[in-house]
């Protein structure tokens, strides 16, 4: 490497805003553009899949196990994946399969192993599902965990843990091949029609015990509904289509992240901010955060695509050596 290019590598790692990067990126041509976002998009698809390698053999092997864990990790928000994660180790797959035909047994098994009903005893509702724990604990072993694993803190009352776990308690009772239903998945309308569970009644009128709320029924909606689909189901397509050789699993998992909306968080708006042309679906922005999370973030300037572009140019550009 010259010392021009030594000099602006010093200058991208340093500069918190990547100015230069969205410069860069406003100033491409589309197809130009286009080809360094899919090159991003499946670096962050190839990054993903490592994280499922890692469940899958912490699963055996069990793919069916490995997406019950994935499911619970995308269920909630990032504060409490490592809770959410224990909680699908605690209560196997395989357990709640067993106890499927009494939905009431699966939510009791969940909540009371995620130790959260500890807070809320003084409610009637809370104490029923507890009677219903303990023989469910005896009958399988199951270990309570610490209620002080889960952040309860700046939480919407939309993604208590408490709500979410009630409605993966409905989600896995519907079927035993949800991961087959999973996969079949073509477009945001199917991943919602899947995913998009319902509580039961008594919390239409609550987001935790105890304290009611006005009437609403507690449905995963469209907004939770497409994380699930770039997160978890497109994630899922990807892996076990590169897993079994299938490129139309893999081409499917493509698709969907183009039909959903892209992402809008402070990733992608700073990118705006700076010049980037909005990403137009939700494989434009997982590319963009990409980008933020995984080389921005890390001074990972020499690696990342945009990067060795732009040192590239700076390559074509130096004048030559005499």
């Amino acid at each position: 490497m010259t010392e021009q290019e030594t000099h602006v590598l010093e200058r991208l790692q340093q500069d918190t805003m990547r100015t230069a990067c969205a410069d860069y990126l406003a100033g491409a041509d589309q197809l130009h553009r286009h080809e360094i976002l899919t090159s991003l998009a499946f670096d962050r698809l190839r990054y993903k899949m490592e994280l499922v390698d890692e469940i899958r053999a912490n699963c055996g092997g069990d793919w069916n196990q490995t997406f019950y864990r994935l499911y619970f990790r995308t269920l909630g928000d990032r504060s409490n994946q490592a809770a959410y994660l224990t909680l699908a180790e605690r209560v196997p797959y395989k357990i709640a399969l067993r106890e499927r035909t009494t939905p009431h047994a699966v939510e009791a098994m969940l909540l009371g192993v995620s130790g959260l009903l500890g807070l809320y005893e003084h409610d009637t509702y809370v104490l029923d599902l507890l009677r219903t724990f303990e023989h469910l604990a005896a009958k399988y072993t199951l270990e309570p965990m610490d209620a002080s694993a889960w952040n309860l803190t700046d939480i919407r009352p939309a993604n208590h843990p408490l709500l979410r776990i009630v409605q993966a308690a409905r989600f896995f009772i519907q079927d035993e091949f949800v991961m087959n239903r999973t996969l079949e998945c073509r477009d945001p309308k199917e991943v919602q029609r899947l995913f998009g569970v319902e509580a039961p009644e008594y919390w239409n009128t609550h987001y935790t015990p105890g304290a009611e709320c006005e009437w609403h029924p507690k449905r995963i909606g469209k907004f939770k509904s497409d994380i699930i689909g770039i997160n978890l189901v497109a994630v899922l397509q990807f892996a076990y289509g590169s897993y079994m050789d299938d490129e139309r699993l893999r081409e499917n998992a493509l698709k969907l992240l183009e039909s959903i909306e892209p992402e809008n968080n402070r990733f992608i708006r700073s990118w705006c901010d700076a010049g980037v042309p909005a990403p137009v679906n939700a494989f434009e922005s997982q590319a963009l955060l990409q980008l933020s999370k995984v080389y921005c973030m890390h001074g990972r300037c020499a690696e990342c695509p945009v990067g060795r572009r732009i040192l590239a140019k700076v390559r074509r550009m130096a004048p030559p050596e005499e």
